[in-house]
């Protein structure tokens, strides 16, 4: 296995090195060592956090259970906070269902408590039952442009109220919130949509958020380059085409 024995590396804590030492050694070097160091994996933005904060919403997206216990203490341990780790679970709801989202809000009380964390956090909320249709069609324009003004309102009668739930519920009572800002809420919606599969035009129109907001193209094929082990390669490469579609749509 890596020389990298740190609170950081995958396997520190779990039996593997006994049971599959063989896989432990190769895939843990692997992860640790050589994904996190090849240079086309890295980029200044990546620190720590942001990595983390990566991997986690990837493995909501796959619905990696048991991977995500494991790895959310040491995401903690890197810096990631409680308030972020949360967001990160609530925002999945809009992109996952609440069905794939409920187990992992279980896991990430169970680590909280067990850290000695006081639940519920502080509140994140910015809008109300009043302002958040508003705030969330002001997020959508801020993110997508100018065209998403009245997008509540468009659209075929039977399936508008989907576009008035796209801009109430999706944007206005996720990404309004604190604890993340816009650039993290575009970055981890990258990752849960690259992770479930199957949603590349969703997908694509997100890379291109995240150029319009800050998130270059080298820092997304960073970003999914380090959510790899956890995706396979298939899903990160359709991840890495929707994003070079993106990026040459916007040049």
């Amino acid at each position: 296995m890596s020389d990298n024995h740190n609170d950081e590396s995958l396997f520190a804590g779990t039996t593997l090195g006994a049971s599959d030492p063989e896989f432990a050694e190769f895939f843990g070097n692997f992860v640790d060592d050589e994904v996190r160091h090849e240079p086309g994996a890295n980029h200044p933005d990546l620190d720590g956090p942001t990595r983390w904060m990566a991997v986690l919403a990837a493995l909501l997206g796959c619905q990696g259970h048991e991977t995500f216990a494991l790895v959310t203490p040491k995401a903690l341990e890197a810096g990631l906070t409680p308030v972020q780790l949360k967001e990160i679970v609530y925002q999945a709801t809009a992109y996952l269902g609440f069905g794939r989202v409920l187990p992992f809000l279980g896991i990430v009380n169970r680590v909280l408590a067990n850290r000695g964390v006081r639940l519920p956090l502080d509140g994140q909320s910015t809008t109300t039952p009043e302002t958040r249709a508003a705030a969330g069609e002001q997020s959508q324009i801020d993110i997508f442009g100018e065209h998403m003004r009245g997008f509540a309102q468009s659209g075929p009668e039977e399936t508008r109220h989907i576009n008035k739930w796209l801009a109430d519920n999706c944007f206005g009572d996720y990404y309004t919130r604190g604890g993340l800002d816009t650039r993290q809420r575009e970055m981890i919606t990258l990752c849960f949509l690259a992770a479930q599969g199957g949603c590349e035009p969703q997908l694509t129109a997100h890379a291109a958020a995240n150029l319009r907001v800050g998130n270059g193209k080298a820092f997304l094929i960073a970003v999914v380059s380090q959510c790899m082990p956890y995706l396979g390669y298939p899903r990160t490469l359709n991840a890495i085409r929707c994003i070079n579609e993106a990026a040459a749509n916007a040049a």
